[in-house]
């Protein structure tokens, strides 16, 4: 049995999303010790920008007539398919990047999607448990001026969940900018107690034996 663990943001110390990442990760060992945590960091190592090119390029060329870089992409595509498909639980970290994904994530499923096994009409990851962490710098909840600008958190429910089966729970930070913007500091009550919200959540994330 194993979990997936995919991040994706840029910064590395003060990243809300891999903080509660880690307490979802934490979370799945505890339930079950001695198991294996697969991890993938496009944040800090990003999929070659040629690669969903080339994986596309590839498909639509005969095997034998395929140039070493499609050939190469095409390895490369399998790898990370496999590590999706061989795990038992994901924990995917999304941080809001210009109210969108990460522009690494994006090209993390757009390449897996030309894996034969994630196309559309299959469902690799039907049944599993999906934990998808998403943190926000500012607010963006029901009556707030950014209400409805996150075109990020829903577009990765449908390829997750809807497209690729997984039973996915979203874990939520927001205000994570709070702590460092002057402007934001009467909301960094409401901050901590978000971010403390997120971590309870993560703690509680139950994923079937």
């Amino acid at each position: 049995m194993s979990l997936f663990r995919l991040d994706s943001s840029i910064r590395t110390e003060g990243s809300v999303s891999r903080e509660v990442a880690d307490t979802v990760e934490q979370t799945w060992l505890e339930q079950h010790p001695g198991r294996t945590v697969v991890r993938r960091d496009v944040g800090r190592e990003p999929l070659p920008a040629d690669l969903w090119t080339a994986a596309m390029g590839a498909g639509a060329t005969p095997e034998a007539e395929r140039t070493p870089e499609q050939r190469a992409a095409i390895a490369l595509v399998g790898e990370l398919a496999d590590e999706v498909v061989a795990a038992d639980a994901l924990v995917i970290g999304s941080p809001l990047y210009n109210f969108g994904i990460a522009a690494h994530l994006k090209t993390w499923v757009d390449v897996l999607i030309t894996d034969p096994r994630f196309a559309p009409g299959n469902q690799p990851l039907a049944g599993r448990p999906v934990a998808l962490v998403v943190s926000r710098g500012g607010g963006y909840g029901p009556g707030t001026p950014r209400e409805g600008w996150d075109h990020g958190t829903g577009w990765l429910v449908r390829i997750l969940g809807d497209v690729w089966g997984g039973d996915v729970t979203v874990i939520e930070a927001e205000l994570t900018l709070a702590d460092t913007v002057p402007a934001m500091a009467e909301l960094r009550p409401l901050a901590a107690r978000v971010r403390a919200q997120a971590h309870e959540t993560a703690g509680t994330w139950l994923v079937a034996s």
